[in-house]
């Protein structure tokens, strides 16, 4: 079924069991299945404007949110961030859906939701798709992305500074960012400055403890049966033939869809490709 009205979006907040409210955008309510769209680490929901958009005119209900510390989403107040609140917050939302959703996850987003599938609830997702993400990754790929993050502690004087520096970090995106696509990625401070959505102790909380989990992500991996798709960017420096290669050993029923032109940011590099693949396995699975 295709829509020929391009579905209207509607914002909601989600309390989670210790009271941090999340930002959670809604397309196509009545829709069928549904999908919960994860986003990384320093995304927001909005990393999946342009594919939730397309998917729920093919009749998808879609559901995005951003993750606690992000974007409209509530930060800690003593900034004490932990993956298993993440995994927490998570396995709320998908069981605050009317049906079993089909989870898509981007970077953490897809460790958080191999943690859920593989070691919390297995049956809580109908099918996982990880967005150029295995549970062990090349260090050299995450590292360049935290110095991007940690390089501007002060922050912007205006929105076409902050326009260049992302057009620097991505030099392979023709054009740059407008003010508008700009404005949901940054704060005003009391100072004037612009910063990060982010909350800036997300960087000594979870990203600190990152790899040690590697192990329990690898064993969560290793005890997922539900369908899954694995998206990954030909151009990826997080992702590599050897950490596919090991993933599709632990999840030998798990499908490897690469997309040659896309580096990490997947959505962002190849839309309309990544929407496709994702349509395809979302018939598949009925």
């Amino acid at each position: 079924m295709v829509i020929a009205t391009p579905p209207v979006s509607t914002m909601s907040r989600f309390v989670t069991s210790d009271g941090v409210g999340l930002a959670v955008e809604l397309r196509h309510p009545e829709g069928a299945p549904s999908l919960l769209f994860a986003h990384g680490f320093g995304q927001t929901r909005g990393a999946w404007n342009a594919a939730a958009t397309a998917l729920a005119q093919e009749g998808c209900r879609c559901v995005s949110f951003d993750t606690r510390g992000h974007g409209e989403s509530d930060r800690l107040p003593g900034g004490d961030y932990h993956m298993e609140q993440f995994v927490s917050d998570l396995v709320q939302l998908g069981n605050a859906q009317p049906s079993r959703p089909v989870l898509i996850g981007a970077s953490m987003g897809g460790l958080i939701g191999l943690v859920v599938a593989g070691e919390i609830d297995p049956s809580l997702f109908r099918a996982l798709v990880l967005v150029d993400i295995t549970p062990r990754w090349e260090t050299a790929g995450v590292e360049r992305i935290l110095a991007f993050m940690q390089a501007h502690p002060d922050g912007f004087a205006d929105y076409a500074e902050a326009a260049e520096q992302i057009a620097a970090y991505l030099p392979h995106r023709a054009g740059r960012k407008s003010e508008e696509q700009l404005r949901p990625l940054l704060r005003e401070g009391a100072d004037g400055r612009l910063r990060w959505h982010w909350d800036p102790a997300l960087l000594g909380g979870v990203v600190s403890e990152s790899e040690r989990y590697q192990p329990r992500l690898m064993a969560a991996a290793a005890k997922v049966q539900v369908p899954v798709l694995l998206l990954s960017g030909g151009r990826s420096d997080v992702v590599s033939r050897d950490t596919v290669g090991e993933f599709m050993q632990l999840v030998p029923h798990a499908e490897h869809v690469e997309l040659p032109r896309a580096t990490h940011m997947v959505a962002g590099d190849a839309n309309d490709a990544f929407t496709r693949e994702i349509a395809r396995f979302v018939r598949s699975l009925a």
